[in-house]
């Protein structure tokens, strides 16, 4: 899995990154960002086991992030 998108940054002059590239859509990235708060602030999961699972996909996936 590579960290580097295949698509150009958004934004002039920045690197693409995530948030850059989904710069291109602005309200898929605000929606994506409502997603990501409700997933990361409610839930039957609790934080300490969210975060761990974070971890574990990072360091199997080599996410360079």
């Amino acid at each position: 899995m590579s960290t580097s998108p295949r698509v150009e940054s958004a934004i002039p002059g920045q690197d693409a990154n995530f948030g850059t590239v989904l710069s291109h859509t602005p309200d898929v990235m605000i929606k994506f960002g409502e997603l990501y708060a409700e997933f990361w602030q409610q839930g039957l999961i609790s934080q300490e086991i969210k975060e761990m699972t974070r971890i574990r996909n990072a360091r199997i996936t080599d996410c360079g992030y």
